[in-house]
């Protein structure tokens, strides 16, 4: 199979191929997604083959507009005014909400649990497509799974080219980092995943907790390993007291300003004005532009915990989890 790579302005192709059952690659304003018909679990199927995705992962489900919620979705009686107000107040936008799935929701989307991630994307090219399908898109982002998540249809193009019919390019994507996911129950919300939208932005609609990622997923993006570059990387404060072994190529993704560049083989800065949007948006382009430069280590410094910062280190952090062997050692 060739993957081809078109403009936004093939719509009339996109949808065709998805009314056929296939997948392929879309732009949206977090992260490049691999999309196919959610309500038909062939066309499901692909992205998990594509992907190498476990089926036990579930998918969020990309919906045209706010009337398919509750064709896809039950949203609880008892929940129901804190629901809407969230769906209000972020969407269209990178917030998805987890509720209790309906029958026309095929098992294969939800890795069998009873719930289903719903969110509605407000990029333009995701929107117009999705519109134009006239149904719910299933889309992860379209990367082998585990890997760091693409910006760009070229990170398309280098994770899954042969495997996917078709990829479009609308440049790169805003935020840089995946959706917030949300559960909402007795009037509390229960963040899933840290995304664009905060803790500090919900916390005005209620009480917030924050659920720690588990090896037992209950929606997209919980694993302790995730968005991981081949290379080995490590979390530290300051890359400035740091000292690699002899002859180790070492590349640093900065956040503090780096006093002498000796050190590193490649620098990749975050934001040289300590921007948080600047650094989310940034950080899986250069991940990616760090692991293709054939190091043995990536230093990657921490950012402020709070705000959009907690989203980004909620992704180093489980990029520089590497699971043990048999023998207890790293991978």
């Amino acid at each position: 199979m060739k993957t081809e790579i078109v403009s936004s302005c093939e719509r009339l192709e996109v949808v065709a191929l998805l009314r056929a059952g296939e997948s392929v690659g879309l732009p949206t304003e977090t992260v490049y997604g691999l999309a196919a018909d959610a309500l038909n679990p062939i066309a499901v199927a692909k992205i998990f083959e594509a992907k190498e995705r476990p089926r036990f992962d579930p998918l969020i489900v990309h919906l045209p507009d706010r009337d398919w919620l509750e064709e896809i979705a039950y949203v609880p009686a008892q929940d129901r005014q804190l629901i809407l107000e969230l769906a209000s107040q972020f969407w269209p936008g990178p917030f998805t909400i987890v509720l209790p799935k309906r029958e026309i929701v095929p098992d294969i989307v939800t890795a069998g649990l009873g719930t289903v991630a719903v969110r509605i994307s407000v990029h333009p090219v995701f929107s117009e497509i999705i519109q134009a399908f006239g149904a719910p898109l299933a889309a992860p982002s379209a990367n082998r799974f585990g890997r760091v998540s693409p910006t760009t249809a070229q990170h398309v193009v280098d994770e899954l080219n042969g495997r996917i019919h078709l990829i479009v390019d609308a440049g790169a994507t805003t935020h840089g980092i995946e959706s917030t996911i949300v559960t909402v129950h007795d009037g509390k919300i229960d963040i899933l995943r840290r995304g664009p939208i905060t803790a500090e932005q919900l916390s005005e609609f209620g009480t917030i907790d924050i659920v720690k990622s588990r090896d037992k997923v209950s929606a997209p993006g919980q694993l302790t390993t995730h968005y991981a570059p081949k290379t080995p990387l490590r979390l530290i404060e300051d890359a400035n007291s740091f000292s690699p072994d002899k002859n180790q190529r070492v590349g640093l993704l900065a956040w503090n300003p780096v006093k002498s560049g000796k050190t590193f083989a490649v620098i990749r800065c975050l934001s040289e004005r300590q921007d948080l949007r600047e650094a989310a948006t940034n950080l899986f382009r250069y991940l990616r532009e760090l692991d293709a430069r054939d190091l043995d280590l990536i230093i990657a410094e921490q950012v402020p915990d709070r705000g959009l910062g907690a989203a980004i280190m909620d992704r180093l952090r489980r990029a520089a989890h590497r699971p043990l062997d048999g023998r207890g050692r790293p991978e």
